[in-house]
């Protein structure tokens, strides 16, 4: 049986090359990290390579320390027919203690390509329990929104 990942969690320390100067890890390296989560959990549910079309919503809520121990948590909320939304929460502790703190959460849009660049079909994924219901409500909720975001944004396009 082979069966569709909806959900990876990435595992690791965050390195002295990761500091901003601040001393605190910097923003585009947790970005980056989103991004490989996302890019994994899609391509886990899709089966084929993907890219990103969207992140957004992204909201640092606490820093991350040199040598703490990174997990991110990444599961589809919503598939159209070749896009996955994808939700993304960042935690990090110390890893003596193991005492998780979230650190970051955003939702992140990426989309199945073949090897033109062409997008192609992904299964459909199906809410199953209340929390899965509500999330997927919410990235309809959310795409309603960001078109009205990209409609206003027109005024700066050149």
């Amino acid at each position: 049986m082979n069966k569709r990942q909806r959900d990876i969690t990435l595992r690791f320390l965050a390195e002295p090359q990761d500091v901003n100067f601040g001393g605190k890890v910097h923003g585009g390296a947790v970005m980056k990290w989103i991004d490989l989560a996302a890019y994994a959990c899609a391509a886990g549910w899709s089966g084929r390579y993907c890219v990103t079309a969207y992140a957004g919503g992204i909201k640092f809520v606490a820093p991350i320390h040199v040598g703490s121990l990174v997990e991110v948590e990444a599961k589809v909320i919503y598939t159209g027919s070749t896009s996955m939304h994808i939700a993304l929460e960042v935690n990090a502790c110390d890893p003596k203690s193991l005492i998780r703190r979230k650190t970051t959460h955003c939702i992140v849009i990426m989309v199945a390509v073949d090897q033109n660049g062409q997008s192609e079909q992904v299964p459909e994924w199906i809410p199953e329990t209340d929390e899965d219901k509500k999330q997927h409500a919410t990235a309809i909720k959310l795409m309603e929104m960001r078109k009205q975001i990209g409609e206003e944004m027109q005024i700066f396009a050149s």
